[in-house]
């Protein structure tokens, strides 16, 4: 994981002007950066932290077309396609590894609704497969003497893997060695607007010019955003995460069933999460969006845990500013990274769901647990477009938590939208206007 204490990388000197700035050194906006580079356009990547020091780094590192919105399905078969390949460019460092994504049924009930997955994988020629509980056992290590917890699965065997905390700052030094300006520790505080276009943006460190603007900041994307008057409904929600100890290989599939989300490291432990427990910490966007979020509140009622908000200058904290003038400090300052404590009680529940599936290896021993928050849309898809009457501003953000997997190819997405070339995938579903101009909400997969 990488935090405030991980060293300055990069410290880029602001140029006077490029043609592209992108806010934000998540996923999102270092895949951009390297597909706007290798376009032939100058970009700069302005980070307030670190890169990939937020979610990007604190995720399950799963990189899965395994359940994914029928909409995201397309983008996210090139994503797998493109991890595959740029992983050969920085010689193994993202440590990718094809090993397939298992959803596991505990109930007959339940493995009937996966299965309702399968029509989608098979028109989009995903080589997703349903499971038995006797198959199950040719890619899990069971328990000789217990019996199988599980009913069913189902399974992609091309789905992947990869180190979050290494795969980003790696691809951000190879868009570094191709000509991407980056600087960490150094905050936008505000766009430069005259008669509705982008001129530039104003950084802690001076101003830099530019005709576009990608805001791709993740959890921040709404503060940002709304400082100019522009509203988008996303919200946050922390999910934690526990890595455990080497222990012996009960698989090297990812898996989950609806309690335990299980990946194999390449350290040879395990990163553990809850499936079922997400936490949202209440602040004034949560009333102020509440009737844009009510269907999908009450749709996972039993997974979202709410809590006052008390992580001070969060993005929706209580006494976070929510204005300031561009020679003010703003609130992406006072928090270089976001690093909320992981929920300590719950990495314990961890521990016992894995000793319950696997009594042969009992609780693991945990050596480090963390957590991100996770930037959410209502309908559990991202924004990625063009924002109206902002000419050269363009959002990437809410991934709702499935932007690791699909980053590279929302990159060269945003890469195409700066170059206004037209997208080989059909992002209607992406759209600014959608909570906006009448759309019924569509609820995607959580996961």
């Amino acid at each position: 994981m990488i935090n405030l204490s991980t060293p300055i990388a990069f410290n880029d000197t602001l140029p006077d002007a490029v043609d592209v700035v992108i806010i934000g050194g998540g996923i999102i906006g270092i895949f951009s950066a390297l597909n706007i580079a290798r376009s032939g356009l100058s970009v700069m990547v302005i980070e307030k932290g670190r890169i990939a020091g937020e979610q990007s780094s604190r995720n399950w590192g799963w990189i899965r077309q395994h359940g994914r919105d029928a909409a995201e399905l397309p983008i996210m078969m090139e994503a797998t396609r493109l991890w595959e390949n740029i992983d050969q460019e920085v010689k193994g460092r993202t440590g990718f590894k094809r090993v397939g994504v298992m959803y596991l049924s505990q109930t007959e009930e339940a493995q009937a609704q996966r299965e309702t997955w399968l029509s989608t994988a098979a028109a989009h020629g995903v080589d997703t497969v349903a499971l038995s509980s006797a198959q199950i056992g040719q890619h899990i290590q069971l328990d000789a003497h217990s019996k199988n917890p599980w009913v069913g699965a189902t399974y992609t065997a091309s789905d992947a893997r990869a180190e979050p905390w290494q795969a980003i700052p790696a691809i951000a030094e190879l868009a570094h060695s191709e000509g991407v300006l980056i600087k960490e520790n150094c905050a936008v505080r505000t766009l430069d607007i005259e008669a509705g276009q982008i001129t530039g943006v104003i950084t802690e460190a001076g101003r830099i010019k530019t005709a576009q603007v990608v805001v791709a900041g993740g959890a921040w994307s709404s503060l940002f955003l709304r400082r100019h008057g522009i509203t988008i409904p996303q919200l946050s929600v922390r999910a934690s995460v526990a890595r455990t100890a080497p222990i012996q290989s009960i698989t090297t599939t990812s898996f989950a069933d609806k309690k335990l989300a299980v990946r194999r490291r390449n350290d040879g432990g395990y990163s553990l999460a809850l499936t079922d427990s997400h936490d949202h910490f209440i602040g004034p966007d949560s009333f102020r969006l509440l009737p844009k979020w009510i269907k999908t509140g009450l749709q996972n009622i039993h997974e979202i845990r709410p809590w006052v908000n008390e992580i001070a200058n969060s993005p929706d904290a209580w006494r976070v500013e929510r204005h300031w003038a561009t020679d003010e400090i703003s609130p992406f300052e006072l928090t270089r990274v976001l690093d909320p404590a992981p929920a300590k009680g719950k990495v314990k529940v961890m521990q016992q769901r894995f000793a319950q599936r696997f009594p042969q290896i009992g609780e693991p021993q945990i050596l480090d647990a963390w957590a991100g928050m996770i930037d959410a849309m209502p309908d559990i898809v991202p924004i990625v477009d063009r924002v109206p009457n902002f000419a050269g501003l363009i959002v990437a953000t809410g991934m709702s938590g499935h932007g690791f997997g699909i980053g590279p190819a929302f990159g060269k997405i945003v890469a195409q939208m700066v170059n206004k070339e037209d997208s080989e995938h059909d992002l209607s579903r992406f759209r600014f206007s959608r909570f906006s101009d009448g759309s019924t909400l569509d609820i995607g997969p959580n996961i």
